[in-house]
């Protein structure tokens, strides 16, 4: 049985189980609007939103806070969902990083991870990516996601969204 919830370390992060004392340092993380710009919800800047985010986040049990390694700043977060030993899968995603760390290795770092990680106990893991979100499509493609197509994916804040799904069942180098 996958745990959820195990301390990650690489090159350039660290995941540690999210805690309602890391609320202050991932919303002043999160309060950057750009972040948001391409996302389904982008108005997710706001505090009285942010909230709902990290409540859900902190139910899931399988939600992160992304440290970076050099000076354990809180950089973002990210968690794993829906989980299923029956179709040997997991979700990973509601992945944000602050600006300063776009571009760079710290998403590749962050994915490899969570992907080689939860490839312990599944076949596949899979991604949903907002139809308008460029920069997170390009992210998957960049770490060899494959887009197995699109679906319409529940939300708890709001209608149904249309997702692309990507999908990765080899550990990343």
């Amino acid at each position: 049985m996958m745990n959820l919830q195990k301390v990650l370390t690489g090159e350039l992060v660290t995941l540690k189980p999210l805690t309602a004392v890391d609320y202050e340092s991932l919303l002043k993380a999160a309060s950057d609007p750009l972040i948001w710009e391409l996302h389904p919800q982008p108005d997710r800047y706001k505090p009285e939103v942010f909230k709902n985010f990290f409540e859900e986040a902190l139910k899931s049990k399988g939600a992160y806070v992304i440290l970076d390694k050099a000076t354990s700043e809180v950089i973002g977060s990210s968690r794993y969902y829906d989980y299923s030993e029956t179709n040997s899968s997991v979700l990973i995603g509601y992945t944000f990083l602050v600006r300063k760390c776009w571009g760079g290795n710290y998403n590749k770092d962050l994915k490899k991870l969570m992907i080689n990680y939860a490839l312990e106990f599944v076949k596949t893991t899979y991604f949903q990516v907002g139809i308008n979100n460029i920069r997170s499509q390009r992210a998957m493609e960049k770490i060899g996601g494959t887009n197995t197509g699109i679906e319409e994916v529940s939300i708890s804040y709001g209608p149904p969204k249309k997702s692309f799904i990507y999908k990765i069942c080899q550990p990343l180098a």
